[in-house]
């Protein structure tokens, strides 16, 4: 099969995230609005395309003192950096429809080189015709090396929020026409 272009299905897919709270437990969180450009093969995503946008205003952690206080300058300052963005520069086959992709994530005014792992999870035509594609991504990053430093000290030692930051999507595409 050829690279085709896809188009993420926002309905049938999340980008999601979770952060240690005082050491001791994981906070949990969505981005509502996100899109993504896909030229791809999906069975061999070995010569894909990939470029993800996130709007940061979206974020969603069920509770709205804390999701203003994220979109704040304290931490994404939204105003200034609006959008997460992924561009795809290198994809390596592991096996069995796993992959991982490296490319420049910006954040925040910071863009470095990461690399997610990407699972293919087939492939199929829905009930109108239209053929979609299936993935799950998961990686790590580290708020620090992006410049989001704000921060509290707990009185029994150690901080309020982490600095490793788990990502995770579920992806379902559609070809486009």
């Amino acid at each position: 099969m050829t690279n085709t272009k896809w188009a993420i299905d926002p309905v049938h897919s999340s980008v999601d995230f979770s952060i240690k709270h005082m050491m001791i437990a994981n906070v949990k969180g969505t981005f509502n609005r996100f899109d993504a450009v896909i030229d791809a093969d999906p069975t061999d995503l070995t010569t894909a395309n990939i470029q993800f946008t996130v709007d940061l205003s979206s974020i969603d952690t069920r509770n709205e003192d804390r999701d203003n206080h994220l979109r704040s300058g304290d931490f994404f300052n939204v105003e200034s950096y609006p959008t997460m963005t992924f561009q795809s520069s290198k994809i390596v086959s592991k096996g069995d429809g796993e992959y991982d992709v490296t490319g420049e994530l910006s954040l925040h005014g910071v863009t470095k080189v990461e690399t997610f792992e990407v699972t293919y999870e087939g492939s199929g035509k829905d009930p109108w015709g239209n053929e979609k594609a299936g993935f799950t991504v998961e990686g790590v990053i580290k708020r620090s090396e992006y410049g989001l430093t704000w921060n509290s000290a707990l009185e029994t030692g150690g901080v309020l929020v982490g600095d490793k930051v788990k990502i995770s999507l579920d992806v379902q595409a559609a070809k486009a026409e």
